[in-house]
């Protein structure tokens, strides 16, 4: 990958053994990239971004309006995502063993020893957020294989910085965002059946987008809820 200036924005190019030159924007910075054919040039790399300049800076203005959460620190009255819905934090400090309680629709409780530090707030909190998330994979998984027909050998669930799922072809293995339980039910189950389509197909083409069309129709909807769904502090992009 190298890069180059187009009217003062950088732009990432990628040659890929490809037919057609794919641009895209990216979240949360407005990250702009091209994968090119092998034996198109930079110029008209250049060319097809300059085409597309009105649309690039829409994008980029739309994900700089994006709302963020600033840096949590785990403490009461703080805002935290589960499913999709809003919750404020309640520390409760006791002497039993470290619990998260969704109390209501509204708050969510976390029992922590009265000596627990940030850290060990935030530990409780993602072992719990791992926790739902394990148990929401397994029916989604047997559901969209015989959907799909395809098999998945394997799962796993990991903190990731710079995308939403990925897939290993040749294994038949998947990984999935831990951060994936703040979302909608259904962005989850859309980033799932996103990433056993690649068991199908391992390139994102047109291939792979008439199949996300039959499997699941909606799916450009689900990618556009969780893309301006509010941004952790990381930058999250898919």
């Amino acid at each position: 990958m190298h890069q180059i200036n187009v009217n003062g924005l950088v732009v990432d190019v990628v040659r890929k053994n490809i037919k057609n030159l794919h641009l895209g924007v990216y979240p949360p910075a407005g990250r702009i990239r091209v994968a090119a054919p092998l034996t198109v040039d930079d110029e008209a790399v250049r060319l097809a971004v300059v085409s597309k300049l009105s649309w690039i800076k829409r994008q980029q203005s739309r994900f700089h309006s994006q709302e963020r959460q600033s840096a949590r620190e785990y403490v009461c009255r703080e805002s935290h995502y589960y499913l999709g819905r809003r919750y404020l934090l309640n520390i409760v400090y006791h002497s039993g063993p470290a619990k998260v309680v969704v109390r209501n629709k509204t708050v969510i409780d976390i029992f922590v020893r009265e000596n627990a530090n940030e850290n060990q707030r935030e530990k409780v909190l993602m072992e719990w957020y791992r926790k739902e998330l394990k148990e929401r994979i397994p029916p989604l998984v047997e559901k969209w294989e015989e959907i799909i027909g395809v098999k998945v050998n394997s799962w796993g669930v990991r903190k990731m910085k710079t995308k939403w799922g990925s897939c290993n072809s040749k294994s038949g293995s998947i990984l999935l965002n831990l951060e994936l339980i703040k979302k909608s039910p259904h962005c989850l189950e859309y980033i799932l059946v996103h990433e056993m389509v690649h068991l199908l197909e391992r390139k994102h083409n047109d291939h792979f987008r008439d199949l996300m069309d039959r499997y699941m129709p909606h799916w450009r909807l689900y990618r556009d809820e969780l893309n301006n769904m509010p941004l952790a502090h990381e930058n999250w992009v898919y």
